[in-house]
């Protein structure tokens, strides 16, 4: 994955071009960048190079369709928890088994097309705070994780000056500065 760690970024994926002008003109109002796929094996390479916020998959494509492809993104271990919203046409909405096997595949949501442009926009928009969120997340842990090795090098570093016969004022100072390291990690 070749991206920022902030970039947030829509994948939607359709075989009509039509439906893809649509969607890009309904979601260009959350000024993201939107990627574009046009088969199920598109999809799989445009999610190979990059983590996305959400992925918009077209539930009925020629060759690989949208169950197919939700299964295969939910394979790859970056892209398993990606958020996948299927779209579909009336003539697939009334059949409850396509429902059901689009939430047994992993998604998240289930949209017919004509979609009311709004709620589309609202539902993405949410995803897309929920990546930045986690991406946060991330970064926190990432943060706290490097305070706490630091943490354990220098208590590390204290074992050896007193395996080594350091003075008792010495050893007692560098407890105190870790007894304050750890406190701050705390929060306290």
């Amino acid at each position: 994955m070749h991206q920022d760690a902030q970039d947030a970024s829509i994948l939607l994926v359709d075989d009509m071009e039509d439906n893809l002008v649509a969607l890009e003109a309904v979601l260009a109002a959350l000024q993201v960048p939107l990627v574009r796929a046009q088969s199920g094996e598109e999809a799989l390479r445009a999610v190979r190079r990059r983590e996305f916020a959400v992925v918009l998959l077209d539930v009925l494509m020629p060759g690989m369709d949208g169950f197919e492809t939700a299964a295969r993104i939910k394979r790859l271990d970056h892209a398993k928890d990606t958020p996948i919203v299927f779209l579909t046409g009336t003539e697939t909405s009334n059949d409850a088994g396509y429902a059901f096997r689009g939430y047994a595949t992993g998604a998240v949501d289930y949209l017919t097309k004509p979609f009311d442009p709004w709620v589309l926009r609202t539902k993405v928009a949410v995803f897309l705070e929920l990546h930045r969120k986690n991406r946060q997340l991330r970064r926190l842990q990432d943060e706290h994780e490097e305070r706490l090795r630091d943490v354990e090098s220098r208590l590390q570093a204290v074992e050896r000056e007193f395996a080594g016969g350091a003075g008792t004022a010495r050893l007692a100072e560098r407890i105190g500065e870790l007894a304050a390291s750890m406190r701050a990690l705390r929060g306290g």
